[in-house]
């Protein structure tokens, strides 16, 4: 069977991350989770890592399957910029995209002995001290009882999140707590992906984090940033995505780079500095996505 797909189905992501410092600093290794999932719908046709200072970078597989990148600096520098460039080639007609697979697994779910070892990890709140707050949240919203499905409920719970938490971007590392996301009435989207994520758990659903990228607007017009969500894992289904941050299950639009069970797992950058307490000037993230024919030109591309 052939896999050859038209080039209309190729799709150009490039990410550039940018970190500014009043002064010059040693950069420790760095750890990237920028390199898009391969699997049965989409391939990696071509990624280019663009990094200043310059960096040598070593390739492992962690744990969960992702694909990480160690970038090694030999040298002091008040900026650090590192960018990704990567085409994609969807194996599905982008204007016809898959189903979604669908099956009703009724609540509470029963997961296969065989696989329990693993579960439990995707079970085990990240915020156990929080674990009151965020039962007594669970207990105001309907009970899972009431759906026809785990699934249904797991998509009800998405929903309400997005109507009930206001979107605020932040370029701040790390996630909120689930108490403060729900006591702000904010968040990002990896904030509300980790209230999602930490409510599923409680139940007895198992869920993990999940960090990439949205085919958006944003994204289309160069404004667009890194994106995450949430994924479930259900007995007849495998693991599936749910994003709190539009409120929907999700699509082709969504670009997987990474998975954990623990949100710090993915994070898109990660690594220390060493420097004067004062060094931190800002960070700048810009993600743009494109299709045939590309050819855009460098100065469309800012963070």
């Amino acid at each position: 069977m052939s896999l050859q797909t038209p080039d209309s189905h190729l799709l150009r992501i490039r990410h550039r991350t940018h970190y500014s410092y009043h002064f010059p600093v040693t950069f420790e290794p760095h750890r990237l989770v920028i390199r898009p999932r391969e699997g049965h719908d989409l391939r990696v046709e071509e990624l280019t890592m663009t990094i200043e200072p310059q960096a040598t970078l070593v390739w492992t597989r962690d744990l969960f399957g992702n694909s990480i990148a160690h970038a090694h600096f030999q040298e002091q520098a008040s900026e650090l910029v590192i960018e990704s460039d990567v085409t994609l080639r969807r194996f599905f007609n982008p204007n016809e995209p898959p189903h979604l697979a669908t099956s009703a697994s009724p609540y509470p779910l029963q997961y296969d002995p065989l696989e329990q070892g693993i579960i439990t990890g995707y079970l085990s709140p990240v915020f156990p001290e929080e674990s009151a707050s965020v039962q007594r949240w669970i207990g105001s919203q309907p009970p899972p009882g009431d759906f026809p499905s785990a699934e249904a409920y797991v998509i009800a719970m998405t929903r309400i999140i997005q109507q009930s938490i206001g979107y605020q971007r932040r370029e701040q590392k790390g996630v909120q707590s689930p108490d403060t996301t729900l006591s702000l009435g904010t968040g990002s989207c990896r904030d509300v992906a980790t209230l999602l994520m930490e409510a599923l758990r409680h139940l007895g659903i198992a869920a993990r984090f999940a960090s990439g990228y949205l085919d958006c607007p944003n994204t289309r017009a160069a404004r667009g940033s890194t994106h995450a969500w949430t994924e479930v894992y259900f007995p007849r289904l495998g693991w599936n995505g749910f994003d709190p941050t539009i409120g929907e299950p999700c699509d082709h639009r969504h670009i997987v780079t990474g998975t954990s069970h623990h949100p710090r797992g993915v994070m898109p950058v990660s690594g220390r500095i060493f420097g004067p307490g004062n060094s931190f000037r800002s960070l700048t993230v810009g993600v743009e996505f494109s299709s045939p024919p590309f050819g855009l030109q460098q100065s469309q591309f800012q963070s």
